[in-house]
């Protein structure tokens, strides 16, 4: 009898299989799952095999994010960060000791602040020159849709009251039409195109470090949301192919493709060149990132009725659509048949439905084949809409830490929306009850990559830092075992990794040990589990 190289034992196990979703015992032969099961498995324990007790612990499939940017928010690990504070002397500060410790940058970059942490949602250029008057300085906000920049970096990009804004984007603007410091959507390029672009070194140096990072957090595959070049971002691709070429890639990755919303369909074929050149090991790019809008919160995410103003009256603007509605149906229906899936960027309802539309425009011309085309974000979903995801086959793709009551949400959004439009935001339970499949991501380095986190605000719709009792339209809410579900056969499935997400023989062995049973414990103590070991196909890449 063959035996084991690593079995599990005294559970529990959560296995997503339906046919079995508990047990106390997994065995592992090389890269795969050999048995699960109870005491019958420790009959596969050999003099070599490695034996995990699992007494108070939960072993569970290695999570999956199926929205992220894992290169650039490794590199930004190693830039300015203003991540975890909200106070602007403390931005500042730090800015400046990045700057004194940095003399040979002559760009000083990198980003994490938040909105809420400025009036209107507005810092200015003179706040930056305060701490940075020599050297240009260009700050990306925490969703990396509007980025902070100083005096210099606008006088070299040439932008004065005279400069238009480009068609997907907007300056900000002083009282006489000078830029005030904030860019928002496609006027980040205006500027990050004179950045000194990174190596090919920097990049692959930002790569391993995330994955060290999401290693860590108990994260064995993910879907890289944008390979290409944009807003003055470097395209990740070669990255990847270096890192799977030389064994460094311990993660499987998709990669999606990134649709130039500056072109049309004459971009297809070099779309379909490149899928073929970007794959290699644990690396593959099969689907193409269309970004249809923007965000509530600058007002660029596309809604079917205009933005409210600060006293409850209907604006002008109902947002961006950055592909034209009518095209994208042609090039969506184009990509299908030739089996790309499609990672739409959809944040507003209006985008949402265009997104839709552009499913069902190929599902008439194409048929269904398959493609496991997905929406990402889903703020705002129309009630009209939720049905039509089960309807076409279009996964949820929901990044559940950003459903909850928070300075940005309360301050910068709901009343902007509107109390009926405000309570369609994430709206993950109705999507379930709708039928629709859900895949889970973070968009780091917008927020947090942890599955942790994001599964107990799926669970609690609270922050597990909030220091209040509010919780997000409490309807919402998913119980545990559908969150879990989510971050791993969810995702496993959009990423098209079908031996993975579940825990049944045959499986690649790409399991995650947690330090509790979550699933026993109080949902209000989910996020305080941690990650003890990460398995990729059988093989430790994080922990003891």
């Amino acid at each position: 009898m063959t035996t084991a190289d690593l079995v599990f034992t005294r559970g529990p196990v959560f296995t997503a299989d339906p046919a079995r979703t508990r047990a106390t015992s997994l065995a592992v032969v090389g890269e795969r799952i050999a048995a699960v099961g109870h005491d019958e498995v420790r009959d596969l324990i050999g003099p070599g095999t490695e034996v995990v007790d699992l007494t108070g612990k939960l072993l569970l499939p290695g999570f999956q994010d199926a929205h992220i940017h894992a290169v650039s928010g490794g590199k930004e690990l190693a830039e300015c960060d203003l991540t975890g504070t909200v106070g602007v002397a403390d931005y500042l500060e730090r800015i400046r000791e990045y700057a004194d410790a940095h003399p040979e940058h002559t760009w000083i970059t990198g980003g994490g602040w938040s909105m809420e942490s400025f009036e209107g949602g507005m810092p200015t250029r003179q706040l930056l020159d305060s701490v940075v008057p020599d050297r240009p300085v260009l700050l990306s906000n925490r969703d990396h849709h509007g980025a902070w920049a100083n005096s210099r970096a606008l006088e070299l990009a040439g932008l004065t009251a005279d400069s238009p804004d480009p068609a997907d984007g907007r300056i900000e603007r002083e009282a006489d039409g000078s830029p005030s410091g904030m860019l928002q959507e496609g006027a980040i390029g205006l500027v990050a195109r004179l950045v000194p672009p990174t190596t090919a070194a920097d990049r692959l140096a930002g790569l391993l470090r995330a994955q060290k990072l999401l290693h860590s957090l108990g994260i064995t595959a993910w879907q890289d949301a944008l390979l290409g070049s944009f807003g003055g971002m470097a395209d990740p691709s070669e990255s990847y192919l270096t890192a799977a070429g030389d064994g460094s890639l311990t993660a499987r990755v998709t990669g999606a493709l990134w649709w130039d919303r500056e072109r049309g369909a004459e971009q297809i074929p070099e779309l379909v060149s490149r899928r073929e050149k970007c794959t290699s090991g644990r690396f593959r790019a099969g689907s193409v990132k269309i970004m249809q809008d923007g965000i509530a919160e600058n007002f660029t995410a596309a809604m079917t009725t205009p933005y409210l103003d600060g006293c409850g009256c209907a604006t002008g603007n109902s947002g961006l659509s950055f592909v034209d509605p009518e095209a994208l149906r042609g090039y969506v229906t184009e990509l299908d048949a030739l089996d790309f899936q499609v990672h739409f960027h959809a944040l507003g309802d209006r985008a949402v439905r265009e997104a839709l539309d552009a499913l069902e425009a190929a599902i008439a011309a194409n048929g269904r084949r398959g493609n496991r085309h997905h929406l990402a974000h889903l703020q705002v979903v129309h009630p009209d809409d939720l049905a039509r995801f089960a309807a076409l086959g279009a996964i949820a793709n929901i990044q559940p830490l950003w459903a909850a009551h928070e300075p940005q949400m309360d301050e910068l959004t709901i009343p902007f929306l509107g109390p009926e439009r405000a309570a369609w935001q994430y709206p993950f339970g109705d999507l379930v009850r709708a039928g629709a499949t859900l895949a889970a991501g973070s968009d780091w380095p917008v927020s947090s990559p942890d599955p942790i986190a994001g599964i107990h605000v799926a669970v609690n719709r609270r922050d597990p830092e909030a220091t209040d009792d509010r919780v997000f339209y409490a309807e919402q809410r998913l119980d545990l075992t559908t969150a879990l579900a989510a971050y791993t056969a969810g995702t496993a499935h959009v990423n098209g990794l079908d031996d993975t997400g579940s825990l049944r023989p045959g499986h690649l062995a790409d399991l995650v040990v947690l330090d509790r049973d979550i699933l026993t414990g109080p949902p209000e103590e989910i996020a305080e589990a941690r990650v003890e070991r990460t398995y990729v196909g059988g093989q430790l890449v994080h922990g003891a």
